[in-house]
């Protein structure tokens, strides 16, 4: 069985909150982003379909596409921001 790396699929909006974060956050994330393409699954949120990564105090969510290998990233942010991102969800 091989394991195939996964593609990252970025979300509209999911730079809301990434954009204001200093240079040492953004670099930290997009390390982060580097190492979720290898065949690595996040742990799952709650009940959700949503999958999450975290970076020191930031959170990454995603879903993950399995038929594409794909990873749709759908929210980059801090521990509060995460917390009403999900909340606004409606789950």
């Amino acid at each position: 069985m091989e394991l195939k790396n996964w593609r990252l699929e970025f979300r509209i909006g999911w730079d809301l909150h990434f954009k204001e974060f200093d240079k040492s956050v953004r670099d930290g994330i997009i390390k982060k982003f580097d190492q979720m393409k290898s065949p690595i699954v996040g742990r799952g949120l709650h009940s959700s379909r949503y999958l999450v990564e975290e970076v020191g105090g930031y959170r990454i969510a995603y879903i993950a596409d399995e038929l594409t290998n794909t990873k749709k990233i759908h929210f980059v942010g801090n521990h509060k921001q995460y917390e009403q991102w999900y909340s606004s969800l409606g789950q």
